[in-house]
């Protein structure tokens, strides 16, 4: 994670304590989770539009999708 600071108008400051503290988190975690549905929102990463399509597909990818996923994403 990487540091950041900001600054808050105090009205601000004490809305996100607030929320904070009624949802039994710190504020830095409210932020971070706030900022990143905002970011998300704005630049959706690409998906995959369709997974096992084509000729030679097995037919039973949705009931084993584990198996078929084992090793994705890992480099």
């Amino acid at each position: 994670m990487k540091k950041t600071s900001l600054y808050l108008e105090p009205w601000v400051d004490r809305d996100l304590r607030l929320i904070a503290d009624a949802e039994g988190k710190s504020k830095a975690e409210v932020i971070r989770e706030a900022l990143t549905a905002r970011v998300t929102a704005a630049s959706p990463q690409p998906r995959i539009v369709a997974i096992g399509v084509g000729t030679g597909s097995p037919g039973d990818v949705a009931d084993n999708v584990d198996r078929y996923l084992e090793g994705f994403g890992e480099d």
